[in-house]
């Protein structure tokens, strides 16, 4: 099969090979069907989509509503690369799938609003389908409602017109859509496990997702989370989409 294409836009070695080893464990794929790119630390180099199954933007240290004179010259580049790589997938309808900062890279480029408005603290929140999400693909074998680990600083206040909204939370209204048959975005984190969510606290303790002084109570609740559902998307779009 083609491999999938992992986006990373990490800067942070620990977290950036950490996210591609959950998002193997979620998906089931093995290193030879998930290339990492990191766009966070070199620019992205060309690559023919048709060589691949889909392409998957996992999350990170950017926010795409920051006001743009306060983004740094690798976020400028990042968003300028992906915007332009979104382009070519929106027109294709190709497979697409963006995790955390990957919906709000998909929410702007189609027309979304991204801001600051349904923020959410680092944790697990139960996330219900709506009757599209119910009927979606991606979301078959899912139960109606499942927990997932979310922590952003940003999400979509208002849906692109050209998306379909498929979960939502009453905290954060949009958690997951899709655009056209195949692009997708979720808030939540699909390949966070216990490990995962561990890692990343630990990581970004510092970050201002939360006090740091309270860093072990965080990680002591996070552990107690029944998160198994998630990877079943992961795992559905790799079903679907692999070629």
């Amino acid at each position: 099969m083609k491999p999938f294409v992992l986006l990373s836009t990490r800067p942070e070695d620990e977290a950036a090979y950490d996210e591609y080893e959950g998002f193997l464990r979620a998906s089931g794929l093995v290193a030879a069907q998930l290339r990492l790119i990191r766009v966070g630390s070199a620019p992205l180099p060309p690559f023919d989509l048709d060589s691949y199954s889909g392409v998957i933007v996992g999350g990170g240290p950017f926010n795409s509503s920051d006001p743009a004179e306060s983004k740094s010259p690798v976020q400028r580049r990042v968003e300028a690369e992906l915007r332009a790589l979104l382009d070519e997938i929106v027109e294709r309808d190709y497979p697409f799938l963006g995790a955390c900062y990957g919906i709000g890279t998909l929410g702007v480029h189609q027309g979304g609003l991204i801001d600051r408005t349904y923020g959410e603290p680092v944790g697990a929140v139960p996330i219900t389908m709506t009757d599209a999400g119910a009927e979606d693909p991606l979301l078959a074998g899912m139960p109606t409602t499942f927990d997932a680990f979310v922590g952003h600083k940003e999400a979509c206040t208002v849906l692109p017109r050209s998306a379909v909204l498929l979960a939502s939370t009453p905290a954060c209204p949009v958690q997951m859509f899709r655009v056209r048959s195949n692009l997708y975005a979720t808030q939540f984190h699909p390949e966070l496990d216990h490990q995962g969510i561990v890692t990343r606290i630990r990581v970004y303790k510092h970050a201002g997702y939360f006090p740091p002084e309270e860093v072990d109570d965080l990680i002591s609740r996070v552990l107690l989370a029944d998160v198994d559902h998630p990877p079943r998307i992961l795992a559905n779009f790799v079903e679907r989409y692999r070629r």
